[in-house]
């Protein structure tokens, strides 16, 4: 085995180890929200229209626990069910962006600056991208068939499971199987960066202004990367030398931006409405970026350095290894559950 191998072998460990007991605990959470928080509560709470309902839905979109085959037949059924444009578009573009997983994990490999900024730079956003639609894109009504409702456990579904066992099924099943491929393959990416790309060769291939920020926007709006899974690869870029701000673009373009989503709105909302959702998305990620960059570059460039000593290592290195059987297992089961399908 080449030394090569080894030193990205090593910082894949050393990632998977750092964020592990987060990531679990966030499991837990999101399983635990899942019970409570069904697909029927968000369309009555969040219907209507006005500033209020888009409030509303982006705050609710920011740790809610909806895999990706539940975000967009919700807002869609929200939309519906007399949700305006607005607010259903502040719950697309805030509810990709976080969760109480990726929130933790953020937490664990960038710190708290990173973890407290992130959600609310995913809030303003949906209140930003709901404003802007009622106030641009006010007419007409659905364009196309509304998607069919998602009937996976995290969507509310098996009315006689029991709860806690319904909530721990969708935190240690349903949701690593849904973000358990492309979390491994950020961190394999991220160890490779790390392994490959010398030390500050985004600062000085880059820089640390705004360049750098629509450069990680042009990587970040096409390719899709869930939430989670972006965030190792982020942690990777600025140990080599990328601004937190740049990151954060990609952190926020990343997730709440893919082919699916983008599609849907254009066909269903509209092309207005598609328009102005990529818009916010790419303006409020820049504003952000420039912000961190300015109040907090020091702070989050160091809390990326920063080892979580609170948690010994031996705990995290169990999780480790309880995190990549959790992955395993829900990945298998639904590979096998697909096949029977």
């Amino acid at each position: 085995m080449t030394e090569f191998i080894k030193t990205i072998i090593i910082s894949f460990w050393d990632t998977l180890a750092e964020m592990s007991p987060y990531l679990l605990f966030g499991f837990l959470v999101a399983g635990i929200l899942s019970v409570f928080v069904s697909q029927s509560v968000v369309e009555k709470h969040l219907g209507g229209k006005g500033i209020w309902p888009i409030l509303k839905a982006s705050l609710f979109g920011v740790p809610l626990p909806l895999c990706s085959c539940g975000v967009i037949p919700v807002s869609m059924s929200l939309y519906k069910h007399g949700a305006g444009r607005g607010s259903t578009v502040a719950f697309l573009l805030s509810t990709p962006q976080t969760g109480v997983d990726s929130i933790l994990v953020t937490l664990s490999l960038l710190g708290p600056v990173f973890a407290i900024f992130r959600p609310f730079a995913a809030f303003f956003t949906g209140i930003v991208g709901g404003v802007l639609v009622d106030t641009f894109d006010n007419t007409g009504s659905a364009e196309g068939p509304i998607p069919k409702k998602c009937t996976d456990d995290c969507c509310g579904s098996g009315k006689n499971s029991h709860k806690i066992l319904k909530g721990l099924k969708h935190g240690f099943i349903t949701l690593p199987a849904d973000i358990g491929k492309p979390m491994l393959v950020g961190l394999a990416i991220a160890a490779i960066i790390s392994a490959v790309v010398p030390d500050d060769f985004f600062a000085d291939k880059l820089g640390t202004g705004i360049f750098a920020m629509l450069v990680m926007m042009a990587l970040g709006i096409p390719v899709y990367v869930c939430a989670s899974a972006s965030v190792p690869m982020a942690a990777a870029m600025i140990m080599k030398g990328l601004s937190p701000g740049a990151a954060l673009v990609f952190l926020m373009t990343g997730p709440a931006t893919n082919a699916t989503s983008f599609i849907t709105i254009w066909k269903i909302l509209g092309s207005r409405t598609a328009i102005i959702y990529l818009i916010s998305v790419a303006g409020c990620a820049l504003a952000a970026g420039l912000l961190l960059d300015y109040i907090g570059v020091d702070i989050a460039a160091g809390a990326v350095s920063h080892v979580h000593r609170m948690i010994p290592a031996v705990v995290n290195q169990v999780c480790a290894l309880v995190l990549l059987g959790v992955l395993a297992f829900a990945i298998f089961k639904n590979k096998k559950s697909a096949i029977k399908s």
